[in-house]
């Protein structure tokens, strides 16, 4: 996974994220949580670790 420095700090970001607010929100129907921790780790596993939380 390609990744980038975090602007001055010494944080490398991956170029992809995982969005994740549609896994714990209602608003979206629901997710299984088994679904949601399979793709979690699935991302992780590829090299994402960005995981971005927030509801926009």
């Amino acid at each position: 996974m390609e990744k980038r420095q975090l602007g001055q700090s010494d944080i490398e970001v991956a170029v992809i994220g995982l969005g994740s607010w549609a896994i714990g929100g209602w608003m979206w129907g629901g997710a299984e949580d088994r679904d949601s921790v399979a793709a979690i780790r699935r991302a992780v596993e590829l090299g994402v670790n960005f995981i971005d939380t927030a509801p926009m």
